[in-house]
């Protein structure tokens, strides 16, 4: 159904509690699938990206019950009764999620569980060509046309595996859920430096709560085999890339308190809080809250390489400080949800901002207001978020397509929004 939604300038305020981390939730799913036994994991909001790796676990064979914000799963318990070589694959409909696509395949060969992998909308042709390289040295046979679908039938060996850090983390975590599981331990060599090097981090430290542990090396991960992962209770943290959208509308606007972050995050956007004083914004932290105030905002220059997911929101902000931002290292952003660098800087401009397109950076000029206009959501929901943010901070009003794109990782937007003082009312056209 199309969609069109109409945001009115305005301020946010009040209190907004952070949704479930995407990224943790990701991984407490699949190392809680993995596991023996029953373990139970809260909060969870079910966006699309949560429904792809359900979809994802349940094919692996694990028992998943969903009530209100809390996700049960009993596990399939490591040994996993191999899916003959003759038996038709399994369909794994990873639906639009990166991560989960990137996640479950090692996972499924090292179960030894023949799967095809699909996808829809633009995950189909993203990249997926390194495990159509790496997985056939390790035993498994790989089918592709270079797009989704991706068929693999065998079981992953333990060995020496040459991976680049700088394509995507997603496939080194892959990698790193699926090897403990082999029967032999297995090393992992980075052939170039690791971009997103704090998705990994969470992904070890998940893999630890849940009982598997790896040990990093100066150019890789050494990886013991014959490990088991272990059923627990879990606890997912707020997500630091949504609050960068409501640190950018406080920054920009009035005072806004989020709640239910951890300070001590190991996610990399937990940069958000330094990046966002950098541009002026007057942020506390007291007894768990963070709160941001508007300040005198000026621009910056900012490393994207570690904090891809939040240049929309950056650079929404950035639009309307005083002087130049420069956004850099983030030619990874191309191949996004959408081509993000390039959305973002359509965003911008349709906002009335002033920005300049490079092949791996956004050059963004301040100005005091944005104009307001139609903005492309290019079906990417952090492009869709951020441009909800700028309406605020607009003369007139902001209509914005494809806004149901934000149910991939955040359905509630648009209703927190609004609680916290928005006006974004969703038009359905038919």
């Amino acid at each position: 159904m199309n969609q069109l939604c109409q945001c009115s300038p305005g301020k946010l305020t009040g209190t907004v509690n952070i949704p479930p981390s995407k990224s943790a939730a990701h991984r407490a799913m699949l190392c809680a699938a993995l596991a023996e036994g029953r373990s139970v994991l809260s909060p969870i909001e079910l966006s699309n990206d949560m429904k792809a790796t359900l979809n994802a676990i349940t094919a692996l064979g694990a028992k998943v019950n969903f009530t209100g914000d809390t996700l049960t799963i009993d596990g399939i318990g490591g040994t996993i009764t191999n899916n003959a070589a003759d038996n038709p694959p399994l369909d794994v409909n990873c639906i639009e999620s990166g991560s989960t696509l990137r996640f479950i395949i090692p996972v499924a060969c090292a179960a030894g569980i023949n799967g095809r992998f699909l996808g829809e909308g633009t995950l189909v042709s993203r990249p997926i060509g390194l495990y159509a390289d790496l997985l056939p040295q390790a035993g498994v046979q790989c089918e592709t046309s270079g797009e989704l679908p991706f068929t693999c039938r065998g079981r992953l060996r333990a060995g020496e595996y040459d991976m680049p850090g700088d394509i995507s983390s997603q496939f080194i975590t892959g990698m790193l859920l699926a090897l403990p599981l082999c029967e032999g331990d297995s090393r992992i060599t980075l052939t170039t430096p690791l971009q997103s090097a704090a998705y990994v981090n969470m992904t070890v430290c998940c893999m630890k709560d849940f009982g598997v542990t790896v040990e990093r090396t100066p150019d890789g991960w050494f990886i013991p085999g014959h490990q088991r992962y272990t059923a627990r209770d879990y606890t997912v943290e707020g997500d630091w890339s949504h609050a960068g959208f409501f640190l950018a509308a406080g920054a920009l606007g009035s005072e806004l308190t989020l709640r239910g972050l951890r300070m001590d995050s190991v996610q990399g956007d937990r940069a958000a809080v330094e990046l966002f004083r950098n541009f002026g914004a007057d942020i506390a932290i007291r007894d768990g809250d963070l709160t941001v105030r508007p300040g005198q905002l000026r621009g910056q220059h900012i490393d994207a390489g570690q904090i891809p997911d939040l240049v929309p929101c950056l650079a929404v902000c950035a639009a309307l400080c005083e002087g130049v931002t420069v956004i850099d290292h983030a030619e990874r952003l191309r191949i996004k949800e959408s081509d993000r660098l390039t959305s973002t800087a359509a965003m911008i401009r349709s906002l009335g901002g002033t920005v300049e397109e490079r092949p791996d950076a956004l050059i963004i000029t301040g100005i005091r207001q944005f104009t307001g206009g139609t903005v492309d959501g290019f079906r990417d929901h952090r492009i869709v978020m951020s441009a909800a943010i700028g309406a605020l901070n607009a003369s007139d009003s902001v209509t914005v397509t494809t806004p149901d794109s934000v149910n991939k990782s955040f359905p509630s937007f648009f209703d927190v929004y609004n609680q916290l003082g928005g006006n974004a009312h969703v038009i359905h056209l038919g």
